[in-house]
């Protein structure tokens, strides 16, 4: 799937208060810190109870849960009218950038 019919798709399943304001924008902000807190549990609880192993189910778990963090980026990117595509982009030529300046180590943005 493209990202594209994701973010088109998931458009249609989004219902929440104040949609395109601030508000809507707060609102599946915080969702998507609640989901990365669900995935980092779930981490977590590998490394508690499964013996620091990813068994079945806890991938099964993990997957639902990135989605609702997946869910919840496109949200924040539909709020802000950018596409998925142009984060990941983004995203990736500040990698690449990095890495042919060798700074992928090390900290702050703009390295």
């Amino acid at each position: 799937m493209e990202f594209s019919n994701y973010q088109n798709q998931s458009k249609r399943t989004a219902v929440y208060p104040n949609q395109n304001s601030m508000q809507g924008l707060q609102y599946v902000g915080l969702g998507l810190c609640g989901e990365c807190g669900e995935v980092a549990e779930n981490i977590k609880k590998a490394i508690r109870d499964d013996s620091g192993e990813i068994t079945f189910e806890r991938q099964e778990a993990l997957i639902k849960e990135m989605g609702d963090v997946l869910w919840y980026l496109s949200q924040i990117a539909t709020e802000l009218d950018i596409t998925l595509e142009t984060i990941a982009l983004r995203n990736l030529a500040k990698l690449r950038k990095r890495q042919r300046d060798d700074t992928l180590h090390g900290s702050g943005d703009e390295r």
